[in-house]
């Protein structure tokens, strides 16, 4: 068994903690959404329960990620910071009773597992963290954005002069 593979519901019993640095190149799914394979993501889990008793997980992520922005499709540094608290069901009709009585949109919950691996978990937190639409706050290069601008006149100026008439 890997030890990266645990009893959620054992982990959150014994308040279990782990923590450690992967590389962004072992996470396939968040390697993908980058511009490049480059950068590390911290993280941790601990293990715990809520003031109501139900297990659960507070997974923290971070570090620097290579995007590509959207309005100049150069790559530009965005830094992941997340954290975020999972409580664990038995199954799908604990989990949606869980969900139901916390009534918080903060806290996510899922179906937990005897064998749960946390790097899917991990890599989940980390895709979450991105942002929908990567762009830098000022671009360095407008080359592109620039040569997809034109000075047309607007269809509708042509109508608005019809309408003064």
């Amino acid at each position: 068994m890997s030890a990266f593979v645990i009893d959620a519901f054992e982990f959150c019993r014994n308040d279990g903690q782990r923590e450690g640095t992967t590389p962004v190149a072992e996470m396939p799914r968040l390697a993908a959404d980058c511009a490049d394979r480059s950068g590390e993501i911290r993280w941790s889990i601990q293990g715990g329960r809520t003031r109501q008793g139900y297990p659960s997980m507070t997974l923290s992520v971070a570090g620097p990620v290579q995007l590509v922005c959207q309005r100049c499709l150069q790559p530009f540094a965005y830094e992941i910071d997340s954290s975020t608290m999972l409580v664990l069901g038995k199954d799908d009709e604990e989990a949606d009773q869980i969900e139901e009585i916390l009534d918080d949109e903060s806290i996510d919950v899922i179906v937990g597992s005897h064998a749960c691996d946390i790097r899917e978990l991990l890599e989940d937190e980390a895709l979450l963290a991105l942002p929908q639409a990567p762009k830098h706050d000022v671009c360095p290069d407008t080359k592109l954005v620039d040569s997809v601008k034109t000075d047309k006149v607007s269809p509708f100026a042509g109508l608005k002069n019809l309408k003064s008439e």
